[in-house]
């Protein structure tokens, strides 16, 4: 599933900060969208984002250092005529950027049409990375998936289970060991490539918690602004259930990794049975440091199958 479309107003917020840019004209629609249409047909987010081109309707349209000269390099009338143009693209957006100033002309256009106008001192090229990376999220395969997503020593750890088995109270312990949240409860996850998932907190939930008892805990405002994180790349599933289930339905010691498939990509997983006196805090840090070292090519099992398996044969030697 896709969204089918971002606002100017959302694409603005979500970089305010980082591209330090101002929302100079058409102020009047701060929802307008994409183009349906054009997204549909877009093969990428390649396709939703250029430099000015009179043949690419549809699309966020960069004006960068030599847009602006065409625009402006002409008599008043071809100016007029080349900034009138613009309005047949119709872009959801339009960007000035690499330190240029809009000419007054484009700036009325823009209030008049009610074309979005941002200004920025960053280059055109850098702009485009970024917005194109954001526009991505349409073109990404989404799922949503219940449980606690952390970030746990720098890996990204979904935390699943049975309900009542205390998630929330986990995650809050390991936030409280210096770990990061990114989401309870839900977390929207995205297939960014052929082998990776990024997780992210939806709106609604960015920051907070539920603890029973307590109630809606705000991370941030609690323990500080490194205590949470906007979005980590999934790598292990840890999935708390209690004693009969994992008798029933789990291996003590499997021969195997265990994977979890999401999107069509297979997440390594590990299960963790839920009892009084279990320190999980320190099982779910001790599984997510085993992971570490799996990535790196150690496996401590079939380690110890190999040193088991000479010491038979070191055994029927000596024998």
């Amino acid at each position: 599933m896709k969204p089918t479309s971002i606002s100017a107003e959302a694409l603005f917020e979500a970089h305010r900060e980082s591209l330090h840019w101002q929302w100079v004209a058409g102020h009047a629609h701060p929802e307008r969208r994409f183009d349906d249409g054009a997204v549909r047909d877009a093969r990428s987010a390649a396709d939703l984002i250029g430099y000015l081109n009179y043949i690419h309707p549809y699309r966020v349209q960069i004006v960068g250092r030599r847009e602006a000269a065409y625009l402006l390099a002409s008599a008043p009338d071809d100016m007029e005529r080349r900034i009138s143009r613009i309005v047949t693209l119709e872009p959801p957006v339009l960007i000035v950027a690499d330190e240029q100033t809009p000419p007054d002309r484009l700036v009325a256009m823009c209030d008049r049409a009610d074309i979005p106008l941002f200004v920025t001192q960053e280059s055109a090229g850098h702009v485009i990375d970024v917005v194109r990376a954001y526009l991505g999220q349409l073109f990404a395969e989404r799922t949503t998936r219940h449980g606690v997503f952390m970030d746990i020593l720098g890996l990204g750890v979904l935390l699943t289970g049975e309900s009542g088995l205390g998630k929330s109270e986990l995650g809050l312990e390991l936030v409280s060991r210096g770990h990061g949240l990114v989401a309870d409860d839900a977390v929207d996850l995205f297939r960014v490539s052929q082998t990776s998932l990024d997780g992210r907190c939806p709106p609604l939930l960015m920051n907070l918690l539920e603890v029973r008892g307590i109630g809606l805990l705000d991370i941030k405002a609690i323990f500080g602004e490194t205590a949470v994180r906007r979005k980590m790349r999934l790598k292990l599933i840890v999935h708390l259930v209690r004693k009969e289930t994992m008798e029933r339905e789990f291996e003590r010691l499997p021969y195997e990794p265990l994977y979890e498939d999401i999107l069509g990509i297979p997440v390594r997983k590990v299960v963790i049975q839920v009892d009084a006196g279990r320190n999980l805090a320190v099982l779910v840090e001790a599984a997510v440091r085993n992971t570490v070292l799996q990535l790196r090519g150690i496996d401590t099992y079939q380690e110890f199958v190999q040193r088991h398996q000479k010491a038979l044969e070191q055994g029927s030697e000596d024998s």
